[in-house]
């Protein structure tokens, strides 16, 4: 098997989409389809089920995990190389759906470690897990849960998630509000697929009501500034407070024990970490959470 084929595959069992996967790719929709059918001939077996939509099946999604591991070690000695022949700690990869949070970790591991090298990637959360195993990053950071095996974790801290408001809003100066009083507000918030998205879906679902959304924005300050300018109100996680201090906005919380996000570290079970990534691994997970404004956690 040829590792361009193997890492093609990834591609198309990622998106399940021939056309899609050529495009990201750059090559030829016809010579994608057939390093596929060469690579499910050498096996012996289908690896999708091309009955309409394009769909991976059991023994694609088997296959398509023991390829993830496979290349992650062929990147993991390559980068363990580099580090041994190499002068630094090396490089750390970092994932995550918000830097604002790792702000501060960040700028203290920097001031610790000059020589080490960061990559930042934003991801969703639901696409870590495959990261992580194909070792494309070392570790991420997210604001959900990860469901998936073969990954190691610790939780960093759990917090409230309130709503802002601008200050001449009905809402200002208010302890806590409804889930029900915000069905009728307009509602400023991310795009979907993003934790603060999923939440603001979940809670309504469960209500079966629909927000009001009149505006998505992946862009944190974004979010807080047009709340600020008075077009809408949205979810804001009490970490987020302090940003909003010079806006005129106001926080109150929202009356749902549902309404919190639980921030975690995760990094592959049993992945070779560089010098550069344990040390950022300690870093994050001992990191003072209570301190620089984030509220007590309940």
């Amino acid at each position: 098997m040829e590792l361009n084929s193997l890492k093609q595959f990834l591609v198309v069992a990622r998106l399940e989409h021939l056309s899609r996967a050529a495009e990201e790719l750059y090559v030829a929709q016809p010579s994608l389809s057939r390093t596929i059918a060469r690579l499910e001939g050498e096996l012996g077996a289908p690896l999708f089920d091309r009955s309409g939509r394009l769909r991976l099946n059991d023994a694609g999604r088997r296959f398509r995990d023991h390829v993830e591991r496979a290349l992650g070690e062929l990147e993991a000695g390559r980068r363990a190389v580099a580090e041994t022949t190499g002068d630094g700690l090396g490089t750390v990869r970092l994932a995550s759906e918000t830097f604002l949070t790792l702000t501060d970790p960040l700028a203290a591991y920097k001031r610790a470690h000059p020589s080490a090298e960061i990559e930042l990637h934003w991801s969703l959360a639901e696409d870590m897990a495959r990261l992580l195993r194909s070792q494309d990053v070392d570790l991420c950071v997210t604001s959900q849960p990860i469901r998936a095996e073969g990954l190691e974790s610790v939780r960093l801290f759990d917090e409230a998630v309130g709503v802002g408001v601008p200050l001449d809003h009905p809402f200002a100066g208010r302890e806590s509000v409804s889930i029900e009083e915000l069905a009728d507000q307009p509602l400023i918030t991310a795009r979907k697929g993003h934790w603060i998205r999923r939440l603001l879906d979940r809670l309504f679902a469960a209500r079966e009501l629909t927000p009001k959304i009149v505006c998505e924005s992946d862009e944190p300050s974004a979010i807080a500034s047009l709340i600020g300018a008075g077009i809408g109100i949205g979810l804001v996680p009490a970490f987020a407070r302090r940003i909003t201090m010079d806006l005129p906005a106001t926080w109150a919380a929202v009356d749902s024990p549902d309404c919190r996000r639980s921030v975690t570290l995760h990094w592959g079970a049993g992945s070779r970490l560089s010098a550069a990534a344990r040390l950022m691994r300690t870093t994050i997970a001992d990191w003072d959470w209570t301190a620089g404004g984030l509220p007590e956690q309940r």
